[in-house]
């Protein structure tokens, strides 16, 4: 298990969680997104909208366990969770019809962790 190194308290909270639900429903896609957060800030994920545009379809639900930029569009509706987003990259999801959430509110909503895709 990797261990972080943040000092940011929510990201140490967040990772924690992800390992715990992780354990306890069986789910391991919790323990990879746990696992790529706690890689350092310079190592850690950023994807545009336009990588989720190409590999998503309708109604897809992706987890970004980084942050997620603006450049490019969606062409149709998609559920994104990241640890962080740009305002104008939530305000083009929202525009798509699709929903911007944080992985913790997914995590409550999804504990299995089932048809979510992770994008790296």
């Amino acid at each position: 298990m990797r261990q972080t190194k943040s000092t940011n308290p929510q990201l140490v909270e967040l990772i924690s969680l992800l390992r715990k639900t992780s354990k306890e429903q069986n789910a391991p896609i919790w323990a990879d997104v746990a696992d790529d957060l706690a890689h350092t800030r310079s190592q850690r994920v950023v994807v545009n909208l336009s990588s989720i545009n190409r590999n998503t379809e309708k109604a897809d639900v992706v987890v970004v366990p980084g942050k997620v930029l603006s450049s490019g569009a969606l062409d149709h509706t998609v559920t994104v969770a990241s640890f962080e987003a740009s305002d104008t990259a939530k305000a083009k999801v929202q525009a798509s019809k699709g929903q911007y959430i944080s992985i913790k509110e997914l995590l409550e909503k999804n504990p299995k962790g089932s048809k979510v895709k992770i994008i790296r």
